[in-house]
């Protein structure tokens, strides 16, 4: 009888100890998946047989109930395969590989009767992985009080990050070591509803380049109906451990089943250039909900927006009279500002310089009352969404937008106010359709209402996909700022074309800015979950053209503004500049012209997180190229292969760079532009300067047009 019990207890800790692992397509990465002997589920992930997350414990944590972290045992376990090729109907590449090799274990945990799913998907570049939840008895609703996904890292790796915040991630980036990591140091730089909550806190998305020089993304996609990832650093043992953002009574998570969370993910490669490539959160995400995606047009747009930005120069207020009360003013009553920006004669001038440049959208903001009435205050009733400025026509101004093949941009502000907006959400549509807007900008400014909730919890998050999916039932496209960071969620609501969710150009306009290394961190980081309404194409860089003694300024050349339209993504671009600053430069404003924003094919030539970029990238349906170039404070020489373009065609290149003596901090305006005739095995090398960049467009020669070019 002893010998029996000893067998089955040694049966127990064997089957408790089982493990399985997976092999990418490629063979590059395996992953390792175990539970050990007092049923704590655990996996690892290597790359090319080298360790990149080591043995990592798997789980959440429940509020008044058993955990989900130990007590487990393996069910079952089910592997398949995945291979297919779709086509996005915007994008940076015409069509998208998702292949990958899938593990799905089902665990049991007996003393509570409850199952729980990890599902992993291991493709060529790295790993996706979810809890999942199937209806049953004892899991049905519950409480997260946390989720206990650990990343255990090899090292103590160099690391972009910014500071843990549930409401903000419009910081710059710091580039540490893990154990440098201080949260408690970084201040909000202009930032005005941000708060750190631990010194070792970050936010994903996380990049790190280990000391062999390996890169390491880690991120989460398709965030739906939970909490924003967060992670918590142990500064000794390198292990990242994630931690959601609460909600108002600090509950992480609500939860019924069958659910499942949103995917956590690691991307990995020993070249920078593939992480910046990498499709893997996309993949991720459901396939497209839209049946008729016919009204989505990626465009360029120009706005009433830039103006406000410059210190003293336009207001969104239409009058002095602060914390009035929407319902019961007579506004026709005010005196109107003489710098209010949404007048009717500014929007026909800029609906004027839209169409003669081919633009399709102007966005205006500041056109409708209850902006005094705001004044920063934590109010749940702001603005109405219906009611313009005394001095805003707004059918006037249709007629005329429409006259010209000019849509207008409608602006949305909700003063973070969720409720607000979702009581009149309804009418605010009814009123866009009467008046011919098929584009909606949100924003999310201020401490969110409902009080307590935050800007990346789950009620928040919930809240903007409502808002995407009743865009997309009547046909407007969606830029949301001030949202939380995207999670590849542009695939499954295509109209959701693009988010603000990180700290953008506007902060060079009225803080201590961006340093000229923050547009070469953003596309490692902040835009792998998706596009960002970053706004360049700043032609007048210093503020102080505007007030004398104003020491704000754009931290780049403007050469490299150019080159933001390339390597900053989103198929709504904004010329954020006043159209009199362009028309003093029209010969630069003319890359901005031709560039287009929707894309066949996208080549990443060279790229260094922190240091540069090159790009390039092919508009959808014709044979032109256009390259990017960007560089961080230092200056350098971009290495351009022209290997991508077709082999038996040359292409004349025009080429706006930054002049000899151009430095973005001394002499940020200063540009060149020239022609010159490439093919297939040119090679290009280009002088960026401090803060610089270079634009190309390549388009195919013809005798007639190639005369006299210098070959190259």
């Amino acid at each position: 009888m002893k010998k029996i019990t000893l067998l089955f207890i040694a049966l127990s800790i064997s089957m408790l100890n089982m493990a399985e692992n997976l092999l990418s397509p490629n063979k590059n990465f395996r992953l390792d998946f175990s539970v050990n002997a007092i049923g704590e589920p655990a996996y690892s992930l290597f790359y090319k047989e080298k360790p990149v997350i080591k043995p990592s414990k798997l789980g959440l944590e429940l509020k008044n109930a058993a955990s989900l972290l130990s007590g487990f045992n393996i069910q079952k376990t089910v592997t398949s395969t995945f291979d297919e090729t779709w086509k996005p109907i915007w994008g940076e590449v015409s069509q998208i590989r998702n292949n990958y090799n899938e593990l799905l274990v089902i665990l049991e945990q007996k003393a509570e009767q409850r199952t729980m799913k990890i599902r992993f998907r291991l493709f060529n570049d790295g790993l996706g992985f979810r809890y999942e939840f199937d209806k049953q008895e004892n899991l049905n609703y519950f409480k997260v009080a946390d989720e206990r996904t650990q990343f255990a890292l090899t090292g103590d790796h160099k690391t972009f990050w910014i500071p843990g915040d549930y409401d903000s991630n419009e910081y710059f980036y710091t580039t540490s070591k893990l154990s440098e990591v201080d949260a408690s140091k970084v201040d909000g730089n202009g930032i005005g509803t941000h708060g750190f909550f631990a010194k070792n806190a970050v936010q994903s998305p996380l990049l790190m380049k280990t000391a062999e020089g390996l890169y390491i993304s880690i991120f989460e996609a398709a965030l739906v109906d939970y909490s924003a990832m967060q992670l918590l650093i142990d500064q000794t043992n390198f292990v990242l451990t994630s931690s959601l953002v609460p909600d108002a009574v600090g509950t992480k998570a609500y939860m019924q089943t069958p659910q499942h969370t949103p995917w956590r993910t690691v991307i990995v490669s020993d070249k920078a250039a593939d992480i910046l490539a990498s499709k893997t959160i996309l993949n991720l995400n459901e396939p497209s909900k839209i049946a008729d995606p016919s009204f989505i047009h990626p465009q360029k747009f120009i706005g009433i927006w830039w103006g406000m930005h410059i210190p003293d120069y336009w207001s969104w207020d239409y009058s002095h009279a602060p914390n009035i009360r929407l319902k019961d003013t007579n506004w026709n009553a005010l005196v109107p500002l003489p710098q209010h920006g949404a007048k009717t004669a500014n929007v026909k001038r800029y609906i004027d310089f839209a169409a003669a440049n081919g633009f399709k959208g102007v966005l205006v903001e500041g056109w409708n009352v209850g902006w005094e009435d705001w004044a920063g205050n934590w109010k749940e009733e702001v603005f109405d969404f219906v009611t313009p400025y005394p001095d805003f026509d707004v059918k006037a101004i249709h007629e005329y937008a429409a006259s010209k093949g000019v849509k207008i941009i409608m602006h949305h502000e909700t003063s973070a106010s969720a409720t607000n907006y979702e009581r009149r959400i309804d009418k605010a549509i009814d009123f866009m359709k009467e008046n011919g807007y098929d584009v909606v900008k949100t924003g999310y400014v201020g401490w969110i209402i409902p009080r307590g909730e935050k800007h990346d919890g789950q009620w928040m998050v919930n809240h903007y996909i409502r808002v995407a999916e009743k865009m997309a039932e009547n046909h407007i496209m969606l830029d949301a700022h001030e949202p939380v960071r995207p999670t590849g969620l542009s695939r499954t609501y295509p109209n959701w074309m693009a988010c603000e969710a990180a700290r953008g150009n506007e902060f060079n306009a009225w803080s201590t800015g961006n340093p000229p290394e923050h547009e070469t961190i953003l596309p490692f980081t902040r835009l792998l979950g998706g596009p960002m309404d970053y706004t360049p194409g700043i032609f007048e860089i210093k503020m102080s053209y505007y007030k004398p003694g104003n020491k704000c300024q754009v931290h780049t050349t403007l050469a490299k503004q150019l080159a933001l339209y390339i390597t900053m993504y989103s198929p709504l671009q904004m010329a954020a500049d006043l159209p009199e600053n362009y028309e003093k430069r029209m010969d630069a404003f003319q890359f901005i012209k031709d560039v287009a924003v929707d894309w066949d094919d996208t080549k990443y030539l060279e790229a260094e997180p922190g240091d540069y970029i090159t790009m390039a990238r092919k508009a959808k349906g014709t044979s032109d190229w256009f390259v990017g170039a960007i560089t961080d404070e230092n200056a350098r020489t971009a290495v351009i292969p022209f290997n991508f373009l077709d082999a038996n065609d040359g292409y004349i290149a025009t080429i706006y760079g930054d002049a000899a003596n151009t430095d973005w901090k001394e002499n940020p305006m200063t540009y060149q532009i020239h022609k010159v005739l490439v093919n297939s095995k040119s090679v290009m090398k280009q002088k960026l300067a401090p803060g610089g960049g270079v634009a190309i467009s390549l388009k195919k020669a013809s005798k007639a047009n190639m005369k006299g070019l210098k070959k190259i």
